[in-house]
């Protein structure tokens, strides 16, 4: 093992801490704020499209990423149902067991990515694109499908909020 991979190693393992420690900060109760939603959906979304579009002439592939964002969206319904609503204060607490898997399974693929591109540095080696893989495209659609479902969901109840508040 060379110093450069053994710092790799410290440094990936620094960097799941920090991310493990971010997202749970993100799944305690919060404020609700509309752009964060609005914003939600629209990245979330957009990475599950972009991925779609990527993927149109690899069916398999494609058929892990439509699953996938299926199986997420399903998920983000649920957490939906386990989510404490405040309305007086407008604050909301995520069910933090559900995001943080999915988070950091996303993460993990990510991070298995790294470690191949960095494997795959040697001469005459081909890194893989991001795409062609069904893993890290089940990874991109559990993820996006999740939280771009939640981001709908809590638009969705501050909309509904702010009817009730303006009937009286």
């Amino acid at each position: 093992m060379t110093v450069y991979t053994f710092i790799l190693i410290i440094l990936a393992i620094f960097l799941v801490w920090r991310v493990y420690k971010r997202v749970q900060k993100m799944m305690a109760s919060q404020r609700s704020i509309m752009s964060r939603h609005y914003t939600g959906v629209g990245v979330f979304g957009g990475m599950v499209l972009v991925a779609l579009s990527e993927t149109l002439n690899q069916p398999v592939i494609m058929t892990a990423l439509l699953a996938a964002t299926g199986i997420g969206i399903g998920w983000g319904v649920y957490a939906l149902q386990k989510t404490r609503f405040n309305e007086q204060t407008v604050f909301y607490t995520p069910p933090a067991n559900i995001g943080m898997v999915i988070a950091m399974l996303f993460f993990a693929r990510l991070m298995q990515l790294g470690m191949e591109y960095y494997i795959s540095q040697g001469p005459g080696t081909v890194a893989p694109a991001f795409t062609d893989s069904p893993v890290t495209m089940a990874a991109v659609g559990l993820f996006g499908g999740y939280f771009g479902t939640y981001s709908a969901g809590l638009m969705r109840w501050r909309m509904a909020l702010r009817r009730k508040i303006m009937r009286g």
